[in-house]
């Protein structure tokens, strides 16, 4: 009986669709530029990217602290193809994290303001349907992967921890 489960279960996750995420070439990074650094976007939150040899990981909490995710993968030129795990706060096991595949791609914004984007998708791992990760980088911010972890940094009883 267990391995008719586990055989089910591996044709439902070899059935699974895979995202199709838009065809992106890959060009030059713009001039100056490079991938380490802080991104914001309003879900999101701050995405902290470091480049680490051929890879570069990347760190980040949602803006309402409810997860915490972290993400590693290749680049090439200005283009950021990734692996992802988020999880989420108080939740034990596998239902409380969540993963999948995603890409970035690197721009320097309109010419006005100049400011450096990334244009972003993601999907889980079981899904084909696309979501958007638009993130803005933001200046004077250095990249602190040590900043987001696993503390939840609205529990209400580490918060009394502190006051104490």
């Amino acid at each position: 009986m267990a391995l008719a489960v586990a055989c089910g279960s591996a044709v439902l996750a070899c059935g699974a669709p895979a995202a199709k995420f838009p065809t992106v070439k890959a060009q030059e990074m713009p001039s100056g530029e490079s991938w380490d650094g802080v991104y914001f976007n309003p879900v999101y939150g701050y995405l902290h990217l470091v480049p680490q040899g051929e890879n570069v990981v990347g760190r980040w909490r949602r803006a309402d602290s409810s997860h915490w995710g972290e993400l590693s993968g290749t680049v090439e030129g200005n283009v950021f193809r990734f692996t992802w795990k988020e999880h989420r706060y108080g939740a034990i096991g596998p239902s409380g994290d969540s993963h999948g595949t995603g890409q970035f791609v690197y721009k320097k914004g309109d010419a006005e303001r100049a400011i450096p984007e990334l244009d972003g998708w993601y999907a889980l791992d079981e899904s084909e349907r696309i979501g958007d990760w638009h993130c803005v980088k933001q200046q004077n911010m250095k990249p602190d992967l040590s900043a987001v972890s696993g503390e939840n940094p609205i529990d209400p009883a580490a918060k009394q921890d502190a006051w104490q």
